[in-house]
């Protein structure tokens, strides 16, 4: 099949060339689908597109009447799909649903370590040769209560890390899981809950109508002042504009993410300072309680072969088949968040 590789990234190819195996005839283009390049599929049976691409409607007209049949999606999250345009023009959509939650899960971890005992600070001090503690504090997590936000794939092994530092965890979602309540003595609860008595809140849920900006000005009220937010999952999941006036004032203590709601144009490229014209993502990286990195938590080997083999093994199953077990659809059961 002929598969045209929007937004392929140079540390990428090569993991989708060797899951390929010269089975399918992968183009590489490096610029993201969106209405203007769209017509570059023409001549192509299928496209690959990456989290920040654009699939929208007018966009999936436009593959539909380039007669473009499938879609393979190199992420988890597809709410850069419109799905029921996708549906309406019989386009088929895949994700690739699980390829590895360790990765997330470890991230989350590691910004929250960083925020915590202030590696950040501390490397930038030590190389100027100031070796004073004097703002380095951080605190013991054992002990504390994490509120994980999303308890599936990614969730989960975050209650994992956490219930080996010895924390009380607190859990939110649409459906419990009662495995993590067994081995992790999660305690589910609301949200007002889990917002004001969490000293940590890690996001991992799915970004949808219900989930934009379920972390708003009213939830981060409730939180403690010393309280971090970790987010490793979409940046719409919070509010910005709340989120700074908060950090601003004192109201909670830190902000640790590897996701921006406005990174579109701007993540995954080397940007000149004054190409950023986004003066609310300035006003956030100029704090200095903010942690944020590129989008990276996907970065592992063992994630990336994941997402390549899924990726190919979805294009394989629609030409075997025309169909495959990771396609998406627009009425589904709802099993939860994450």
């Amino acid at each position: 099949m002929k598969v045209l590789v929007y937004s392929a990234k140079d540390f990428e190819i090569p993991f989708l060339t060797n899951a390929n195996e010269n089975r399918h005839q992968l183009t590489f283009l490096k610029e993201p689908l969106d209405a203007d390049t769209a017509f570059k599929s023409i001549g192509h049976q299928a496209i690959s597109i990456f989290s920040g691409d654009d699939a929208s409607s007018l966009v999936l007209e436009t593959l539909k009447n380039l007669e473009v049949k499938y879609i393979s999606l190199r992420s988890t999250g597809y709410n850069n799909v419109h799905l029921q345009t996708a549906q309406k023009y019989n386009l088929r959509i895949a994700n690739v649903p699980n390829y590895s939650p360790n990765a997330i899960a470890e991230h989350a971890v590691a910004l929250l370590l960083a925020l915590n005992r202030k590696i950040i600070r501390a490397n930038h001090q030590v190389h100027r040769f100031n070796f004073l503690l004097d703002n380095l504090m951080g605190f013991d997590l054992n002990g504390k209560t994490i509120g994980i936000v999303g308890t599936g794939n990614i969730g989960s092994i975050m209650a994992k890390i956490m219930h080996g530092f010895g924390c009380n965890i607190l859990g939110h979602d649409l459906v419990e899981n009662p495995v993590l309540q067994q081995l992790y003595g999660v305690r589910y609860t609301d949200m007002k809950t889990l917002c004001s008595e969490s000293d940590v809140i890690s996001l991992h849920l799915p970004l949808d109508k219900s989930t934009y900006d379920i972390i708003n000005a009213d939830l981060i009220n409730l939180m403690k002042e010393n309280a971090i937010l970790i987010n490793t999952a979409r940046g719409a999941l919070v509010h910005t504009e709340a989120l700074i006036e908060a950090l601003k004032e004192g109201k909670i203590a830190a902000y640790g993410s590897d996701v921006y709601e406005r990174e579109k144009g701007i993540f995954f490229r080397k940007n000149a300072e004054h190409e950023v014209k986004d003066e609310m993502l300035k006003r956030l990286l100029n704090l200095p309680s903010v942690l944020l990195t590129p989008h990276q938590a996907f970065m592992t080997k063992e994630a990336l072969t994941n997402l390549a083999k899924t990726t190919i093994a979805n294009i394989d199953d629609w030409e075997a088949n025309g169909v495959c077990v990771n396609e998406l659809w627009t009425e589904t059961e709802v099993k939860g968040w994450g």
